[in-house]
């Protein structure tokens, strides 16, 4: 198995009193970039020795029942992601997979699940399980097995893009209602039963390991058919803007319908709505509907799901998404959820989703920026509300990855820098590796462990500047940890250290132009800063091996 390795990468040495870059006394140890079981204090995810840990990755998941929902791969995919400064993975399951019968669960497919996440191990990234679902059901795309589709035979309509469904599919929305309502399924037991049992059982798999952060509920819970008072509440918000902008009436129910299900006339729409607080005004109008739904049929679920996972696991993290609709900004109303004693459950995280209304179009480059900060701006809103940290679940989906999907791709990483946001990325793909967009955002440097309180860290682009802030505490005593994607950029004069310490450490990771900057703690309560230029010619430093 390949791991990161005992040879350093020794940069001359800096100059212009800035820090000294050279191979450890002692060596490092392998839980400088490996931290232990990961739990919740206020909104930071810490690790064992009380690290603050950023989490960056992708979201990894197989929809396809012919494969049993299973990627084909091996642990050398892992060592890959380690080389590309992964820290975590969202390992989606897939209900169909674990429990293809009421009752009686796939242990060969859990097995398999298992392995992945001893892969990840190996290579210390993080897992973070999540239950899949799109569309309620592999009936309609995938999630639940059939005999937990319960879609009182209504018809299943499909419509311009994909998620229209859920707006438009009878069958999807009585899904839905059922599985809200917890209708006995053919055996008498309860649909929602029947999924929180099968948490339990997966949650007792787990429990053991390390590398587990934790457990997301569920994928984009939606409403059923109380999402139909949603969007015309949005479309005729967006009609009185229109009017208002006019002077003329504004376009009639029907109308606006029609605008809203043709691709071409929807792009139109969000045209005028680039500014956030045209945005902010036409989703706001939706926010009762939603609230609705999510303080009570998804805040009890949320309670019963713990209730259960806590009965098998009383140490990995809770994770809670907000509905569907609030991936597009909507204020969600979740709130966190609680022990059996009525204590608040300490263990807890937000993995919430966001995407601008144009993802799954041809125009998904070309984002509005004001409606994206507006989005994240209200995720870190809950964040606070809720005193947890954040890891978005889902982002991105730039689907082709092109030089073209680059800005939008670095616009929201500077948000992620800007709140302290972990992220996994959706999705992998066998062929992100070679993409211009992977290479050129995704694959940025990062504090991975903090040892103390991260105040702030930014890759500047057009300076090609690194800048990383933190308040360190006395009491730890594991280093500061920085990923670096491509070390023979860093331009060793530019390299500084405040105040300065212990030599800081490179260490590269094998078969990998990646590696570490490890910096000792001082052993005091200070602020520190490391700053350092990385550029993409490749044309800055002398390199010797040792």
């Amino acid at each position: 198995m390949k791991q990161i390795h005992s040879i350093f990468i020794v940069l001359l040495a800096c100059i212009f009193g800035a820090c000294h870059l050279s191979k450890h006394e002692a060596g490092v140890s392998l839980e400088a970039y490996d931290g232990g079981i990961i739990q919740v204090q206020d909104t930071k995810f810490v690790d064992a020795f009380g690290r603050q840990v950023i989490f960056s990755g992708f979201n990894y998941v197989d929809k396809n029942p012919a494969g049993n929902y299973l990627i084909k791969d091996s642990v050398e995919v892992y060592t890959r992601f380690r080389n590309w400064g992964i820290n975590c993975l969202r390992l989606g399951l897939i209900w169909d997979g674990v429990e293809p019968e009421p009752g009686k669960y796939d242990e060969k497919y859990l097995d398999a699940m298992e392995k992945k996440v001893k892969w990840a191990g190996d290579n210390h990234i993080y897992i973070m399980l999540d239950m899949h679902q799109d569309l309620y059901s592999r009936k309609f795309s995938d999630g639940a097995p059939l005999w937990a589709t319960l879609d009182d035979l209504q018809p299943h309509q499909t419509g311009a893009i994909w998620s229209d469904a859920y707006l438009i599919s009878g069958a999807v929305q009585h899904s839905f209602d059922n599985f809200w309502a917890n209708k006995p399924v053919s055996d008498g037991v309860g649909v929602q039963d029947h999924y929180i049992n099968m948490w339990k059982h997966v949650a007792k798999r787990f429990s053991r390991y390390k590398n587990v952060i934790g457990y997301d509920i569920m994928n984009e819970p939606f409403n059923g058919s109380n999402a139909n008072m949603v969007l015309p509440l949005i479309l005729t918000e967006y009609a009185k803007i229109l009017a208002e902008e006019t002077g003329q009436a504004p376009p009639g129910e029907q109308e606006l319908m029609m605008m809203w299900a043709d691709e071409q006339s929807r792009l139109k729409v969000l045209k005028k709505l680039e500014k956030a607080d045209k945005y902010s005004r036409i989703i706001d109008a939706a926010i009762e509907p939603v609230k609705q739904f999510e303080t009570t049929n998804l805040q009890s679920f949320y309670q019963r799901a713990t209730d259960a996972i806590r009965l098998a696991d009383s140490t990995h993290i809770i994770f809670l998404e907000h509905g569907y609709f609030s991936n597009t900004g909507i204020r969600t109303s979740i709130e966190p959820v609680k022990c059996k004693n009525g204590e608040r459950e300490s263990q807890q995280a937000y993995a919430a989703h966001a995407y601008d209304l144009i993802v799954d179009t041809k125009e998904a480059d070309n984002q509005s920026n004001e409606r994206v900060e507006l989005i994240f701006s209200r995720i870190q809103e809950t964040s606070k509300r809720m005193n947890v940290p954040v890891l978005i679940g889902e982002w991105g989906a730039f689907y082709a990855m092109e030089a073209s999907s680059i800005p939008p791709a670095r616009f929201i990483l500077s948000l992620f820098e800007r709140f302290k946001f972990g992220n996994t990325y959706w999705a992998y793909g066998s062929t992100m590796g070679s993409k211009a967009c992977f290479k050129e955002a995704l694959l940025r440097p990062f504090p991975q462990f903090t040892a103390g309180n991260l105040i702030s860290y930014s890759m500047n682009y057009k300076t090609a500047t690194f800048n990383c802030i933190w308040e360190e505490k006395d009491n730890i005593v594991q280093p500061t940890v920085i990923y670096i994607p491509d070390l023979r950029g860093v331009v060793k004069e530019s390299i500084k250290l405040s105040p300065e310490g212990k030599s800081a450490v490179i260490q590269v990771i094998e078969n990998s132009d990646g590696g570490y900057l490890i910096i000792p703690v001082s052993g005091r309560s200070i602020q520190r800063t490391i700053e350092f230029i990385l550029r993409s010619d490749h044309a800055s430093i002398t390199i010797e091996r040792k």
